[in-house]
């Protein structure tokens, strides 16, 4: 008697939840490049204080909407834990404000700073490989702060994904200064979101995580906007496209409030871990988009160093390495 085969890997049958975090790869992917081209009409201070702003009041509205909906009138089963997703009944203390002022300064106001002003200095590609070593600094600084252990597989993930970064970096950093500057920002934000993920983890637990991002964002809009004051007012708005408007509300609605939406779901219905590995599609989906679009050049160092900090960060993930936290993903 043959003993049945058992069924392949490969032939396991894509769900509408993978459907939908392919859907959020490619909004992410393809927001670098979107939001670059729009720096040519829009300061880009400018456009993200106002991306921000849109961003924040729709997140802001839903949890509101969520929770003044009747009991009667919520779901019930997988239904209800979505919706929790949402928005939880937990009370906000005093202690919760403080920490998500803190949050917000960290994770949304000092973050965008350095991300949205790192991008407008340097190619997309760049931004999306720096970004993408999200995981691997997150877990440094737990480990650091003696919230996590680090096995000898994520060592080895993290040097691989810095050999990888230097290469895209470091080696052709002395041609251009105002690249070095934008990679720089760039590393700043990669750190400011670490401590973001890290400072968030209590109140998540407590929270619902949208309603948490939303919280913190509103908070972090709020100290922003007078930062990008002087960038608004240089703005000739009458000089502004279509074309252009509709990439702002296109970063603001999808690449935040759909695509985080998204993302925690997938963390809600398959894991931290399954759903990060999508993020490793990012900087690909980035370079690409930014090669036919933008007309960046992509070169052999550039693609070897992309593959090395990708083979790095899931070096770091398979299974018995150290995990890196999906909980709050970069934002771009």
């Amino acid at each position: 008697m043959q003993r049945p085969i058992p069924p392949s890997p490969f032939c396991t049958p894509v769900s509408r939840l993978d459907w939908l975090l392919l859907l959020m790869t490619l909004i992410w992917g393809t927001n670098y490049a979107l939001v670059k081209s729009a720096f040519g009409e829009i300061d880009p201070q400018a456009f993200n204080a106002l991306r921000l702003m849109q961003a924040s009041c729709v997140m802001v509205g839903v949890n509101l909407y969520v929770s003044r909906r009747p009991v009667r009138a919520r779901p019930a089963g997988a239904a209800a834990e979505v919706a929790s997703i949402f928005h939880t009944p937990a009370p906000v203390t005093r202690d919760d404000w403080i920490r998500l002022a803190w949050l917000g300064l960290v994770g949304h106001c000092l973050y965008q700073y350095f991300f949205v002003g790192g991008l407008a200095k340097t190619s997309v590609a760049n931004g999306a490989l720096l970004i993408s070593a999200t995981p691997i600094v997150i877990a440094v600084m737990s480990w650091a702060g003696g919230g996590e252990r680090i096995g000898a597989r994520h060592w080895a993930g993290t040097v691989l994904s810095l050999f990888g970064i230097y290469l895209v970096v470091g080696r052709g950093a002395h041609v251009s200064g105002a690249s070095l500057r934008g990679d720089a920002m760039l590393a700043a934000a990669v750190i400011c979101w670490a401590l973001y993920t890290i400072g968030a983890r209590p109140l998540m637990i407590r929270h619902s995580p949208v309603g948490v991002t939303a919280l913190s964002m509103l908070l972090g809009t709020l100290l922003y906007v007078p930062m990008a004051i002087p960038a608004l007012s240089r703005v000739a708005w009458t000089s502004v496209s279509p074309v252009t408007w509709l990439k702002l509300v296109y970063s603001s609605l999808f690449a935040i409030c759909v695509a985080y939406t998204i993302w925690y779901v997938a963390v809600r219905e398959i894991g931290s871990a399954r759903t990060s590995v999508y993020s490793n599609l990012l900087p690909i989906v980035a370079m690409i988009t930014a090669y036919l679009w933008l007309h960046e050049p992509l070169g052999a160092v550039k693609l070897g160093g992309a593959a090395a900090v990708l083979a790095g960060v899931a070096l770091a993930r398979l299974p018995g390495g150290s995990p890196l936290t999906a909980q709050a993903a970069p934002e771009p």
